[in-house]
C-alpha cells in the first residue's frame, strides 16, 4: 500500500514539475522587445466626447477610420499637461498631478501562457488626497478580440462614458461599460488588474457593465518597486476558460490598452494609453513571441 501511494505521488509530483518547467516566464526580460508607450491623464474625455465634431476635431477622421494613436501618439506627453493643469477638459484639476508616464510594455508567451510586464520610473507625488488610502498603485489592461465597434481605432474608450462614476455629476454607482456590451456577442472587453496594497489581482470584463470576477485566465500577477522604478509582470492563460475570458491564439492580433493608477488615484484619475495591437506570434504593435 505504501508503495502505491509512493507511486502515485511521485507521478503527480513528476507532473506538476514538467507543467511549471513549460510555464515560465522569461528568465531574462533584457532579452524581450520592450516598446515604450507613453500614457497620458485623460482628464474629461469620455467616447461621447471624443466622437462629437463641436467638441474634438479628430471625430471627422475617427468617421472615416483612423485611429486615435495614429493622430495623437507624438503629442500624449502634452495633451496630458493641458489636461492636468485644468486647461482643458478638467474641471477639478489635481495640483502637482503627473501629466504623462513613459511606461516600457513587454510582451512573450510559451505556448500555455501569456507573460505581460510593465515597467516605470514614479512620478513625483502631487501631494493631494489618497483617493484610494490602500494601493498607491493599480494597474490594468483590456484586450479585445475585434467584435465592439471601433475598439480597433479608439481602444479602450469604448468602455469610457460620460455617465459613470468619478465623471462630473454621473452615478456614483454606474461602472465602466460598453454601449450594447454583451457576453454572448463577444461585444466585451476582457479585463485584468493588479492592486499594490496586498498585491490583489483582478479577472474580469467590461460588457454592459464592469464586473471584476469571474475569469479564470489570470494565473498570477506581482508587482514591486526597486528605487523609483515600478515593475509589474502579469501571467495570464492564453486558453482563459472563464467567463469574460478571450481565447488567445498564435497568429491572432488583438486590440490592447491598459492603464496605470498612480499617487493613490482612483476612477477617471488615472493615466491611460491609447488603443494599440497586441500580437500573439504576429505583427502588431506588441508582439508576443514565443519563448
Amino acid at each position: 500500500m505504501s508503495m502505491k501511494i509512493s507511486a502515485i505521488a511521485l507521478g503527480a509530483m513528476l507532473a506538476f514539475g514538467a507543467g511549471a518547467a513549460s510555464a515560465a516566464e522569461p528568465a531574462d526580460w533584457s532579452k524581450v522587445a520592450a516598446k515604450k508607450i507613453t500614457v497620458f491623464y485623460p482628464g474629461v474625455s469620455p467616447i461621447e466626447w471624443i466622437t462629437k465634431g463641436s467638441d474634438h476635431g479628430g471625430a471627422r477622421l475617427l468617421k472615416k477610420g483612423e485611429t486615435c494613436v495614429g493622430c495623437h501618439e507624438e503629442e500624449l506627453a502634452d495633451m496630458g499637461k493641458k489636461m492636468a493643469s485644468g486647461s482643458k477638459i478638467e474641471p477639478t484639476p489635481i495640483a502637482g498631478k503627473a501629466p504623462s508616464i513613459p511606461v516600457s510594455v513587454q510582451a512573450a508567451h510559451d505556448g500555455e501562457n501569456l507573460y505581460l510586464r510593465f515597467s516605470w520610473k514614479e512620478p513625483k507625488a502631487s501631494g493631494a488626497a489618497k483617493m484610494d488610502a490602500d494601493n498607491q498603485v493599480k494597474v490594468a489592461f483590456m484586450l479585445e478580440a475585434n467584435k465592439v465597434e471601433r475598439a480597433d481605432q479608439s481602444g479602450c474608450w469604448e468602455t469610457c462614458h460620460g455617465d459613470a462614476r468619478t465623471m462630473p455629476g454621473a452615478d456614483d454607482k454606474k461602472t465602466k461599460y460598453v454601449k450594447g456590451g454583451d457576453l454572448a456577442s463577444g461585444q466585451y472587453y476582457d479585463l485584468m488588474q493588479w492592486r499594490s496594497g496586498k498585491g490583489d489581482m483582478h479577472d474580469g470584463y467590461v460588457a454592459d457593465k464592469r464586473v471584476m470576477e469571474g475569469g479564470k485566465g489570470l494565473v498570477k500577477a506581482e508587482g514591486k518597486k526597486n528605487g523609483d522604478t515600478w515593475t509589474v509582470t502579469f501571467t495570464r492563460k492564453l486558453a482563459g476558460g472563464g467567463q469574460g475570458d478571450i481565447a488567445l491564439a498564435a497568429g491572432k492580433t488583438y486590440n490592447f490598452g491598459f492603464a496605470v493608477h498612480d499617487d493613490f488615484a482612483t476612477g477617471r484619475f488615472h493615466q491611460v494609453s491609447m488603443g494599440y495591437t497586441l500580437g500573439i506570434d504576429a505583427k502588431a504593435d506588441i508582439v508576443a513571441a514565443k519563448q
